[in-house]
């Protein structure tokens, strides 16, 4: 069915699709139509006004006539170059509205993805589809639609004028037109196949370079720049031999077209020559001199469709690839009645099952339950499925089987907004945005100020930190958060968690990155925020746990041990009493 799509040179059903997004903008979708119809008539009129001056007039030598006629054309050209501009400006007007319609409709979408969608998905080529596509898709109106639909306009009016005009002459024209469609039709279908292959490559490309971009440390740290350089120029080769593909056709398909068009031409001065010679078969010197105008009129409209069909083409791609995003079912099903103003912070997860690939469960019923105002903590190996259950939690993937209630409701009951609101997650992979600390804290919530967040930073020890910055809180942090250290950018995260209030708090791995000032200064915040809330703890460091209410350890997916940390170290060869004993030892020797 795909290869089947890819053969097809116009989509209709796709195109149809696109249509629809224009109903909104009818009035200025009408305004560019008029423009249009106005387009091909005033083109059309000026050969035939120019051959009624020369037959009329200059014929017979009346020159008092002629400046009317002259007149007429010049009325009709600024006519031409009026319409021309407001057709120019309504047409992109139209196309960058609907791509701002498509585009927003396309991020809302986006913004519900489950993660399971983002881990699969390279964020380069979502990327093209929201920028570098959307532009494409304007270009179908700007510079493709109306376009082609004015080119196939004033082809018709031409072709009409010319048949009026002179029929044995336009039956010349008219004969050769064949040729000229069959080499379109051609031009067409491998120019599609080329721009498909263009517009995979420039999302390869977009691809490669934003993961590049962002893992620089990584690769200079590892010297990859010479691996790395290689690689960009094989893609970057791909990517051009792509383009160079499209020019090939354009090199070929352009000087033919011309080629026939001045053949034409030649044939028709030819016949049309002999005929005004022998001042009886019909043919005047002006309608050899209209159809010197109306040959181009007629035929460039024609070659250049096919070019601007190419535009329509990519714009089609493009809008196929977003559509394929838009019509990607990976949301997570919003379909509580339930709004969760606050939680006693009672969580049960009973039974539950899990896995990120079919068959590779990663939780494997698990069961345990954390009463209201408890501090757990979550201990475990890399890969024992610790932070997966706070990812479940979150709704941020659905689970196989089993239940996860909080305060004794299902979470699948309240809607996703208010849940989320009510819980509250320091990750131990710090995302900052390129902006200013007080704005990464409070994420545009308009409901906290900065007398709240500066409130908080003084409530948890980190606003001295803060305001030792150039412009303190509006300070700009720049892209992922550069400027800070990686233990300023937890504290920066330990914030933003802490000022919403939350009814749950997650700590996950919060402290095992940052330096020895700044885990004291998350320790203290920690017992401070912690006190009379529901805390989930996950940590590798035993150390920063220990005061915790309950440990649950886990291990491949399942719970094997829950306990205090004093009862969990009295088993004999418990597992958490080996993993404690290890560490410490590894601590010692340190």
């Amino acid at each position: 069915m795909a290869e089947e799509n890819k053969k097809k040179i116009f989509d209709v059903t796709l195109f149809k699709r696109l249509l629809h997004y224009i109903k909104p903008y009818k009035t200025i979708f009408i305004i560019s139509l008029v423009c249009v119809i106005s387009l091909a008539v005033f083109g059309a009129l000026r050969p035939y006004v120019l051959k009624e001056a020369i037959d009329v007039k200059i014929a017979n030598k009346e020159y008092n006539g002629f400046v009317f006629y002259m007149t007429i054309m010049l009325v009709l050209l600024l006519f031409e170059v009026i319409t021309q501009l407001l057709f120019i400006y309504y047409a992109s007007w139209l196309g960058q509205s609907v791509v701002k319609d498509i585009r927003v409709k396309l991020f809302r979408h986006i913004l519900k993805f489950k993660m399971t969608y983002f881990d699969k998905s390279s964020v380069g080529v979502l990327i093209t589809r929201a920028v570098t596509d959307m532009e494409r898709i304007a270009d179908i109106f700007g510079q493709g639609l109306f376009m082609i639909f004015s080119d196939v306009l004033k082809m018709l009016v031409v072709a009409i004028f010319m048949a009026f005009i002179n029929l044995k002459l336009s039956l010349i024209v008219f004969a050769t037109m064949p040729i000229i469609l069959f080499a379109t039709k051609i031009f067409q279908k491998y120019m599609k196949r080329a721009f498909e292959d263009v517009r995979n490559e420039v999302s390869n490309l977009n691809s490669f370079v934003q993961e590049r971009v962002t893992g620089m440390k990584i690769l200079q740290l590892f010297t990859r720049e010479a691996t790395e350089y290689k690689n960009f120029k094989a893609i970057n080769e791909r990517h051009k031999k792509g383009w160079l593909k499209t020019v090939w056709y354009n090199s070929i398909f352009f000087p033919i077209a011309e080629f026939v068009s001045s053949l034409t031409l030649a044939m028709v001065i030819l016949a049309g020559g002999f005929n005004a010679v022998s001042e009886n078969l019909g043919t005047t010197l002006g309608h050899l001199i209209s159809f010197t105008m109306f040959i181009p009129m007629l035929f460039r409209p024609l070659y250049q469709i096919a070019n601007k069909f190419n535009t329509l083409q990519m714009g089609m791609v493009a809008a196929d690839r977003v559509f394929k995003v838009l019509d990607t079912n990976s949301n997570i099903d919003d379909v509580g009645t339930i709004k969760a103003n606050h939680f006693n912070g009672n969580i049960e997860f009973n039974n539950v099952r899990f896995s990120y690939v079919e068959d590779e469960e990663v939780l494997k019923g698990i069961s345990f339950d954390v009463k209201a105002g408890e501090t757990v903590a979550i201990v475990g190996a890399t890969g024992a499925g610790k932070s997966t259950i706070i990812n479940l939690l979150n709704r941020f993937y659905e689970i196989d089987s089993g239940h996860i209630l909080i305060d004794g409701t299902d979470i699948k009951d309240m809607t996703l907004v208010s849940l989320r609101s009510q819980i509250a997650v320091v990750l131990q992979d710090v995302f900052l945005f390129a902006d200013s600390i007080l704005n990464n804290i409070t994420l545009g919530n308009e409901y906290i100020t900065e007398d709240d967040v500066v409130t908080a930073a003084k409530a948890i020890g980190i606003h001295e930190f803060i305001t030792s910055l150039p412009n303190g809180y509006h300070y700009n942090v720049k892209e992922r958060g550069v400027m800070l250290s990686s233990g300023q950018r937890q504290l920066i995260s330990f914030l933003r968690a802490y000022v919403t209030n939350p009814s749950i708090l997650i700590l996950d791995e919060a402290t095992s990155s940052v330096d020895s000032y700044s885990e004291q200064l998350i320790q203290d915040a920690t017992d401070t925020i912690t006190k009379g809330r529901t805390s989930i703890v996950i940590a590798h460091r035993l150390a920063t746990i220990q005061q915790a209410d309950k440990i649950i350890v886990m291990d491949a997916g399942q719970i094997v041990e829950i306990g205090t940390h004093k009862s969990l170290l009295k088993k004999k060869d418990g597992y958490y009493k080996n993993l404690y004993e290890v560490q410490f030892m590894k601590e010692e020797v340190a």
